[in-house]
């Protein structure tokens, strides 16, 4: 009976087609007018560059995942579950089930950021506190699990069609390069173009030091990497020279889906973050997880988009990922800023509540926007 009502109503939503439209439609294209048909926010495939995505008119939301901090804390780009009492990202009927309801109310995208290890004791100190209230002395998330990024996006993918999968962030220099380019290019060839890449270069100098990677200079790593990986992902025999990394005449296959290979977006709070955005960045996220509350960032936009024009790359400085909360205000406070894409910060105690919470917000703020 399921299948025989969803029958009609996709012979409903194609009833004004032409019959040349209906035969050249794709599953997915079905999938779409059914979806348009029962009132969902307009389906869409997900564009293969940095470029194309820069021309879509509206706004595109996303969810930043993270489970819930063991510490009191609810940051301002989003909603978390009680302390310690969030689902665990690494159970597959909860990530599965969580981002295919995201797909199917009208998000855009899904992201996930990154620690190897969190150290026990450490002195380094939490850069976004002063945007997060600045009440507590230690990182809040310090006993949180932290999925690896590449694999549960690749989970996420399987299980969706549409959402992009994203990162927020990456901690860039603390990779291999040409291990992680393998690795993203099979990820966006398997998910037919879906994979955006987010990177930061970290602010926890005892990780670095637990991986056995060097805490100086990973500015400039991460500004060779970024060139190395791009390198890889479009030359067909890849050579490339550097202070940090170096290879010659290699071939990295498969080659990614997108063309020119994932966008590369610089995440971060500095001057020097906004100036490597506008040098190497295919677009800019400011202050880690996105330009929230009620600071000023024009100096961080300023800089990325000089960066950007003196190195003649004005058409980089177009794409702006911020953070919000999950209401109207908030998001339109965001919109006037200059971002393009924003996401919101997202952990709940159970699959049951996250759809609740995902359609309110589906409902609320993306519809309404």
């Amino acid at each position: 009976m399921k299948s025989l009502t969803m029958m009609s109503e996709v012979m409903t939503a194609l009833a004004f087609r032409p019959a040349s439209a209906h035969l050249s439609m794709t599953p997915r294209d079905r999938g779409c007018a059914l979806a348009r048909h029962r009132k969902r926010r307009r389906c869409y495939h997900p564009r293969p560059t940095a470029t194309a995505r820069r021309e879509r008119e509206r706004m595109n939301f996303g969810l930043f995942l993270i489970e819930s901090p063991h510490r009191a804390h609810v940051g301002p780009s989003g909603r978390h579950a009680a302390p310690g009492q969030g689902a665990a990202l690494t159970s597959p009927e909860y990530l599965g089930g969580l981002a295919r309801f995201a797909e199917e109310v009208g998000f855009d995208f899904v992201s996930f950021p990154e620690h190897v290890v969190l150290p026990v004791d450490y002195e380094s100190r939490y850069p976004y506190q002063q945007y997060e209230g600045g009440d507590f002395k230690r990182y809040p998330y310090d006993e949180t699990a932290f999925p690896e990024p590449v694999t549960a996006l690749t989970f996420v993918a399987a299980v969706t069609e549409r959402l992009e999968l994203g990162t927020s962030v990456l901690i860039l220099p603390q990779r291999n390069p040409v291990i992680l380019a393998k690795q993203l290019a099979t990820l966006d060839a398997l998910s037919h173009g879906r994979v955006s890449l987010t990177v930061g270069i970290g602010w926890l100098r005892e990780e670095f030091a637990a991986i056995g990677v060097p805490w100086e200079r990973r500015g400039r790593r991460a500004d060779e990497y970024i060139q190395a990986l791009r390198k890889l992902w479009r030359d067909e025999v890849s050579t490339f020279q550097g202070e940090t990394v170096s290879f010659e005449r290699i071939r990295c296959l498969p080659k990614p889906a997108q063309p020119d290979g994932p966008p590369i977006i610089v995440g971060g709070h500095s001057l020097g973050a906004a100036r490597r955005a506008g040098r190497l960045g295919d677009g800019f996220m400011p202050l880690g997880l996105g330009g929230f509350g009620g600071e000023d960032i024009t100096p961080l936009l300023e800089a990325w988009r000089e960066a950007a024009a003196a190195a003649g790359r004005e058409q980089a400085a177009t794409e702006l990922r911020m953070g919000a909360a999950p209401d109207l205000e908030s998001v339109q406070r965001v919109a006037e800023r200059g971002a393009t894409r924003i996401h919101f910060s997202f952990s709940a105690p159970s699959l049951d509540e996250a759809k609740r919470e995902l359609e309110r917000i589906a409902n609320e703020v993306i519809e309404r926007f």
